[in-house]
């Protein structure tokens, strides 16, 4: 469609509203409740523009253009017009400028009443004290500062799912409330934090950047986080070095711009200590030393090693790790020291079957998060998305208002139980009797895309006893997921972490009954664990961690939390060499500790759950004798006389993946 906008004429295709036009023809308009992410909503009237040809002044955000439409968006009438919503809003609260930490260039209020040249107040404020809501453990509400303009509501709900935030009463009187009235921290808020991002003023702040300067003034690095496999991007801001605060990146092709709590706001909340030089053992101590005297200690502990019938060096690296760490990891290892124990933190519990299923079709047969936001019916099984890849939780929620189908499969109360059609709750260690009887299901009532031979009334029989649950209840999961047109099945480590592969063997079977996996799509798709799963599972780093007569053990932990039963595996090592970022109670046990870089410090390429590989930038800078990953696990192999070659992405396709890596 053909549209003037201040006597330029650009096409814009149609349902473009006039506010994208303008931008897209390079004028600014401003706005307040409007936001890319949102569904426009048209509340706080400062978009006004000129159309030619309607009586009255029009919100841009929410008028579609019209093919011959004439705009303009820069008059005294308009000009006049904003000044009166400005006036109104900043009468309405207590806007306090030179005390709220958003004043200077952040606040999307103040910016505007500058551009209309306002420099004071047309009208006081009321005066009405308004309250402060501090019981959160992240971010604080201040009433104060509150303009209604309900991008934390829409927020909360259009990209959460969550819909903890709403208003009470009606005009001035309006007031943003958590759940009935409850204080935010005692609320259904799942902490993610986007409420924090969106809020276009000093209303909502986070505890951790407050008031430590002028966002306008940080530096951004579009990364990635590494909570998780899902691999949602970030925006790192930073300041002298230092994190200051982490957001969403609105043009992320993974998460849109949402991130939950582990991405926003724990990697700013740890008080664990950093190892800042290398460690040597010494009288029974472990003792300062240089990087030079470590790997120094290493190479004559473990050169002795090499070769030594695959058995003299245990190795175990975390999946945080960025794939080229890994290579080289698993290099020095597995193809120098021809050790036999060489894996990863996970221990191939998140990745291992569906990786020896794909070697074993010779194909890959997961799919993409695509298929969730496009899905009619989700089955959940075997993961908590509410605790555990919430994002992906993010997807479904958001979704489900408009119609969409969910069925939860937990022995447990689910949290998605509530928002479910059908919550199920089978036995303990039923998982396949439970999908076999889907199957069965899917065939009686001769609803299978591609039918197989079963007994089905005995397979549904079976299924009633194992399961514990009636046999109406399994038909009915399985009708509902055999008639949508897009079914989608989710499931993580209830599935992954069986002791075989007749789980996963009968999932997909049930996914192709019912039309989620054919030969050419995929609506099948497994959380998996950490951030670099899949990259652990293409290099065979997923065996479990036996200490079997090992003389030594190299442990590249990273900035991954040591767990108990690592510790206890560990503790009888002859010698141990611990490369971590933090001091614990596995760096305690070591006799050599290096000192490596957190997530923040160093650079690589992390393969998410759907297959994307994906960059994850340094955002600052370690201290000098902190080591990345990569470099410390170069310099051991240079001391002992080893070599690191080939190629990490070449090495990343050469076995069948699980999810097509692109």
């Amino acid at each position: 469609m053909k549209v003037t906008i201040n006597d330029k004429m650009i096409e814009v295709p149609q349902g473009t509203t006039v506010l994208q036009a303008s931008r897209l023809a390079g004028f600014d308009i401003p706005t307040l409740c409007d936001h890319p992410a949102l569904i426009p909503y048209g509340g706080c009237r400062l978009c006004l523009v000129e159309v030619q040809g309607a009586r009255t002044l029009q919100p841009s955000c929410t008028l579609p253009v019209n093919d011959g439409m004439v705009v303009k968006t820069e008059s005294e009438k308009i000009s006049a017009a904003r000044k009166f919503v400005l006036t109104l809003l900043f009468s309405e609260r207590n806007h306090f400028c030179p005390y709220c930490q958003v004043s200077g260039g952040d606040c999307e209020l103040q910016n505007a009443a500058l551009k209309e040249g306002m420099g004071n107040w047309p009208l006081p404020p009321n005066w009405q004290r308004y309250p402060v809501d501090a019981s959160h453990e992240y971010f604080v509400i201040d009433h104060n500062r509150c303009i209604l303009c309900r991008r934390c509501v829409r927020a909360c709900g259009e990209l959460v799912g969550n819909f903890t935030l709403g208003f009470e009463e009606r005009g001035a009187k309006s007031f943003l409330v958590a759940d009935f009235g409850v204080p935010i921290g005692q609320s259904t808020c799942i902490s993610c934090g986007t409420c924090t991002q969106v809020c276009p003023t000093g209303a909502i702040i986070d505890r951790v950047s407050a008031y430590r300067g002028k966002v306008i003034e940080v530096e951004h690095h579009n990364s990635i986080c590494l909570g998780c496999s899902v691999g949602c991007g970030i925006d790192v801001l930073t300041r002298d070095n230092t994190l200051v605060r982490i957001e969403g990146d609105w043009s992320a092709a993974v998460n849109g711009g949402v991130i939950c709590k582990v991405g926003r706001f724990l990697p700013l909340d740890e008080d664990r200590q950093r190892v800042t030089t290398p460690l040597v053992r010494r009288s029974g101590a472990l003792q300062p030393a240089s990087w030079d005297e470590a790997l120094y200690e290493i190479a004559t502990a473990l050169k002795p090693l090499v070769g030594n019938n695959g058995s003299g060096v245990a190795a175990m690296a975390s999946t945080r790790l960025p794939a080229e760490a890994l290579y080289a990891f698993k290099e020095l290892f597995g193809r120098e020291f021809h050790s036999h124990m060489v894996t990863s933190t996970e221990e191939g519990v998140t990745t291992g079957l569906a990786a020896a299923l794909a070697d074993e079709l010779g194909k890959s047969f997961e799919g993409h998060l695509g298929a969730v936001q496009s899905a009619d019916c989700i089955l959940n099984i075997g993961v908590n998305l509410a605790d555990n890849h919430e994002v992906v939780g993010f997807l479904v929620k958001r979704i489900l208002p408009q119609g969409i189908k969910l069925i939860t499969v937990d022995p447990n109360a689910n949290p998605l139980d509530p928002q479910a059609e059908l919550a199920l709750h089978p036995q303990v260690g039923s998982d396949v009797e439970f999908i076999r009887g889907l199957s069965a299901a899917v065939l009686k009532a001769g609803l299978a895309k591609n039918p197989v031979e079963m007994d089905v009334d005995a397979v549904l029989v079976t299924a009633a006893m194992k399961t514990g649950l009636p046999v109406e209840s399994i038909e009915a999961a399985a009708h509902l997921l055999a008639l949508a047109d897009r079914p989608a099945i989710i499931f993580g480590k209830g599935i992954s972490a069986q002791t075989n592969n007749s789980t996963l063997k009968a999932l997909v079977e049930f996914a192709r009954l019912i039309g989620a996996l054919d030969e050419k799509h995929s609506n099948l798709l497994s959380t998996k664990g950490q951030a670099n799963s899949v990259t652990a599972a293409q290099y065979h780093l997923d065996q479990p961690l036996k200490i079997n007569g090992h003389r030594a053990a190299f442990i590249a932990i990273g900035d991954e939390k040591p767990t108990k039963r690592l510790i206890q595996k560990l503790e009888n090592v002859p010698f141990l060499v611990v490369q971590a970022s933090y001091a614990s109670q596995l760096t305690a046990m070591a006799d050599v500790v290096l000192p490596v870089t957190i997530w923040a410090e160093q650079e690589g390429h992390y393969v998410n759950l759907e297959g994307r590989i994906q960059l994850a930038q340094q955002s600052i800078t370690p201290e000098d004798m902190v080591w990345t990953n990569q470099a410390a696990l170069e310099g051991v192999a240079a001391r002992l006389g080893l070599r690191i070659d080939g190629n990490w992405k070449e090495e990343l396709k050469k076995r069948v993946s699980m999810v097509e890596i692109s």
